[in-house]
Formats: structure tokens, sequence, C-alpha cells
């Protein structure tokens, strides 16, 4: 058994209510929602939240609000792994246990159903312990440069002369979902182990949502995204 689990705070400082505002004319959640059900991998789909309007919201998404989430794991300092760990245990309270488990966060909308199924795909047939969708930096990280004592140096002054292209490749997490075996995630508790899997992102299919300005520019991607089909 598969399931999707979205985890949505309802606590948003920089950008109110952010979990259900208006995305390209729809609330962002459902995007993740929707893309969850258009898989069609998972034997439950459900969200993780403290706040009854993303409650309502989801399950008029069609997602199930079981139970709401814990104080614990509403707090500023709760992670996504202490979120997961408590939605899979409430779960097998119930006597429902799931071999696979995917995370998606509720601001996603460039996951796919098809991007999830070839993660789980990934998963099993690579028989890793976790796969997360990532994306490689715009800009060389190795290229980097710092400001001390008011001086602009490189930080890494071995790197200055190479030319980018001769530069090792490096990736970052696009912040979407992570598609993971509960087994070995419920015993070490981390979402990224030693045998995690990357599904490599197109670099316009990324957007980190944390302010105005990078909402505005998500859905100028997605617009886009969608226009050329």
């Amino acid at each position: 058994m598969n399931i999707a689990v979205i985890t949505a705070r309802g606590g948003s400082k920089r950008i109110p209510k952010k979990n259900i505002k208006e995305f390209c004319g729809r609330p962002i959640i459902e995007y993740s929602i929707q893309s969850a059900k258009e898989a069609g991998i998972f034997d439950t789909i459900m969200v993780s939240t403290d706040n009854e309007q993303i409650a309502q919201v989801a399950r008029n998404a069609g997602a199930e609000v079981p139970f709401m989430r814990s104080r614990k794991t509403s707090d500023d300092y709760a992670t996504t792994a202490d979120v997961l760990k408590e939605v899979l245990e409430k779960y097998k309270e119930q006597g429902m246990i799931y071999e696979n488990a995917c995370c998606i966060y509720p601001t996603a909308p460039f996951v796919t159903g098809e991007k999830l199924r070839n993660a789980l795909d990934k998963l099993l047939k690579e028989k890793r312990d976790s796969v997360i969708p990532v994306t490689s930096f715009s800009f060389p990280p190795l290229r980097g440069m710092e400001i001390k004592d008011g001086c602009l140096k490189y930080k890494w002054e071995q790197y200055s002369l190479m030319r980018s292209q001769d530069l090792e490749e490096i990736y970052h997490d696009c912040g979407q979902f992570y598609m993971l075996r509960t087994e070995t995630f419920l015993k070490e508790g981390k979402l990224v182990t030693g045998n995690t899997g990357a599904l490599i992102v197109p670099e316009l299919e990324v957007q980190d949502i944390d302010n105005e300005t990078d909402w505005k520019l998500a859905e100028m991607k997605y617009q886009l995204l969608k226009k050329e089909g």
C-alpha cells in the first residue's frame, strides 16, 4: 500500500494563508492533491494540517483529513520528518500500514502525476530508500563569492579561473516531494540516506515559494509551461 501525505500547516507568516492562496485561479494546495490523484499509485491521499480552513479545502479537492495535526508538529520547529512520522504512526494505530509513502508539499504546483509515478518506479527498481526531485544550480556554487571585512573574495579560490563547464555539477532539492520506503524511514528518521536516488527536474519546473516575488515567478513559469503544453 502507498500513501501520499500533503503537509499543510496553517501558520504561514511571510505569505498569509499560503497553502490555500489562489494560484493561477485555484487554491495552490489543489495542485498537489490533483497530481497525487492523477498519479494513480496511492491507496490513500491525505492532508496533514492544524487548520480547519485548509482541511475543508483539502476535502473539497478530494483528499482525506482523518485527524488534525498535533500541537507538537504544528510549531515552527517541527520538521517534515516529524510530521510524516506522526501521520504514519496514526494510521498504524488504525491498522493501516503503508509500504511506501510520498510526502508532497502543498505549494508545489509543478509536481505532476508522471513525476510521482517515475519516482516510485525508481524507488522500487533501483531499490532505493528514498527518491527526491532535484535540479542543478543555474550558476556554479563553486564559483561563489563572499564578503569579508568589506572585501569581495572567491569562497573557493581554486575554482575561480575554471570554466563553468569544467566544474562539478551540483544539485539542490526542488522542495516538491519525497518518495520513500516507510520501513527504512521509520528506522532512520531521515528523508535523505546513503541510498537516496535522484529524479532530475528541469530548472523551469522548479520555484521555491517563500515570498510574494517567488509567488509571481512561480505563476509566470506555470503559465509558460501550460502554454507550451
